[in-house]
């Protein structure tokens, strides 16, 4: 058996490192500091808030995305409109002219027509600015039609038809509508009173 003897050569004194000697901030180190840290902080917030509200994030169902509806949601023909108010506007379907997704604001001064059944048009409650069904300027201070929204209809045989340049009515040509889809990032502003 062997024993492990130990020698004074083999236990060493430990080491003791110098001192640093720390002293601490003066009052006008600590308060430059304090205002350093306080700027970064406001200019990081600042940072952040501006590109969150410069990136868009539009979802579908809220103004400024994409609204899909079913045919049973669509108006008959020549049927009063329904008014959408989550994307601020209106379905319309004028008999022989097709679909058209309405925006729901008066090209006036920005005042919501609404649609009278007696009088079978858009009225403005404001300043009596009046439109078609279509949306076309009838009499009033508008200087124009209402405008509209970018639109895609799917039939029920698969194929698609999409608005024009112009915000034109879509024409259905005897098919029927499976589904509608409303783009109310896209806005057609209607020139003149057509």
């Amino acid at each position: 058996m062997a024993t492990a003897s130990v020698t004074k050569a083999s236990v060493e004194k430990p080491v003791q490192a110098q001192a640093v000697e720390v002293n601490a901030p003066t009052r006008r180190e600590f308060l430059y500091y304090i205002w350093g840290a306080s700027i970064a902080l406001i200019l990081g917030q600042a940072t952040a808030g501006l590109i969150w509200f410069s990136l868009p994030r539009f979802k579908a169902g809220e103004f400024g995305g994409t609204f899909t509806y079913d045919a049973k949601d669509i108006p008959e023909a020549g049927a009063a409109p329904r008014n959408i108010p989550a994307g601020r506007f209106w379905l319309s379907l004028p008999a022989d002219e097709g679909f058209v997704a309405l925006y729901g604001v008066c090209t006036h001064l920005g005042c919501l027509p609404k649609w009278v059944d007696t009088n079978n048009r858009f009225e403005c409650p404001c300043h009596g600015s009046k439109f078609q069904l279509n949306g076309r300027y009838i009499e009033g201070p508008a200087p124009r039609s209402l405008d509209r929204f970018k639109t895609r209809v799917i039939f029920e045989d698969g194929t698609t038809a999409d608005t024009n340049d112009d915000g034109d009515p879509i024409p259905l040509n005897g098919k029927k509508i499976a589904r509608v889809e409303i783009n109310t990032g896209a806005r057609i502003r209607r020139n003149g009173q057509v």
